[in-house]
């Protein structure tokens, strides 16, 4: 059960890092739309989980690799935008979300 403390910085988080991800490192995701679909934050507020949505899906393995060699650019780019919010800006993972697939996929057998 989360907090409402993780909720609220869970919700700055995912923002912040979709506008680092629109506006500032677009060469990490290799022109292709990614979208943070979640984040989730631990009890002790130090990890943050990132759940991406990458369009077109083929390219998602590729994006998280680039994503993995990025991870301090990542980390520091969105320690400077919450630095003023948070005491400690917490560690990333990045995974990818397959909800949408998994979605599509459902759909698919309900039709036939």
């Amino acid at each position: 059960m989360e907090t409402t403390r993780q909720k609220k910085i869970s919700r700055l988080l995912q923002k912040e890092m979709s506008e680092i991800l629109q506006r500032e490192l677009k060469e990490i995701t290799l022109n292709t739309l990614v979208t943070v679909t979640n984040a989730r934050v631990s009890p002790d507020l130090s990890l943050v989980k990132f759940y991406l949505s990458v369009f077109p899906t083929e390219k998602g393995k590729e994006v998280l690799a680039t994503f993995a060699e990025n991870h301090p650019k990542i980390r520091f780019t969105l320690g400077k935008r919450v630095g003023k919010q948070l005491r400690i800006v917490p560690e990333t993972a990045f995974f990818l979300d397959d909800s949408l697939d998994y979605l599509e996929n459902i759909d698919r057998l309900l039709k036939e």
